[in-house]
């Protein structure tokens, strides 16, 4: 049976930073709804209501792009191990992009992410918690390398190109709002060198 909550628990937010995987859902009010899975060491419980969450570059931006629709947002994680248990956070988000000085202060939460393009600063307003007896038992066999690979490789210029050509719309042609010009100040940072 399904329990709903007015916030993250302590067992709750306990629970999220255990998980190696994260699903994202988004929806504008015409179009496509997404939902991305998101892996890496790239989500933080920062209270009882809030989730900070750092997005890598991608082949596409829709989260970004519903957001300035319908600022909506559902995180979804699963138990794979152990118990069975499916918990969702309901909220809305915006994000915080390298130019913004909102970037500078949450940026140190998160390990090095080469290629990291946003920051999504949810408040969440519904907790809910489900059986999950259909989910099945996976074993976690570590991260995968390639998308540091990949960003590194492009270096900061390539990034840039990439963010022009594929991230500054959705598939159903709406913006993102992604702004581009800020991987240097990043590779600074983060004394990242690229390439």
């Amino acid at each position: 049976m399904a329990q709903q909550y007015e916030e993250i628990s302590d067992r709750t937010a306990e629970f999220i930073a255990a998980q190696h995987v994260f699903f994202v859902a988004t929806a504008a009010r015409d179009g496509r709804v997404n939902v991305s899975p998101k892996g890496l060491d790239a989500l933080r419980v920062l209270g009882p209501n809030r989730v900070l969450w750092l997005n890598g570059t991608g082949s596409g931006n829709e989260t970004a792009a519903h957001l300035l629709d319908v600022n909506r947002m559902t995180l979804m994680f699963c138990s794979f191990e152990r118990q069975p248990l499916i918990l969702r956070l309901y909220g809305t988000a915006t994000q915080i992009q390298p130019d913004q000085p909102e970037w500078d202060e949450r940026i140190g939460l998160f390990p090095p992410m080469p290629g990291a393009r946003q920051i999504f600063d949810m408040r969440v307003d519904l907790v809910q918690t489900s059986c999950g007896y259909g989910v099945p038992f996976m074993d976690y066999a570590g991260d995968r390398p390639l998308m540091a690979q990949w960003a590194e490789k492009k270096g900061p210029d390539g990034l840039e190109a990439y963010h022009r050509e594929k991230n500054l719309t959705s598939i159903d042609g709406f913006p993102t709002g992604l702004r581009s010009g800020h991987f240097i100040e990043e590779v600074d940072a983060w004394g990242w060198t690229g390439g």
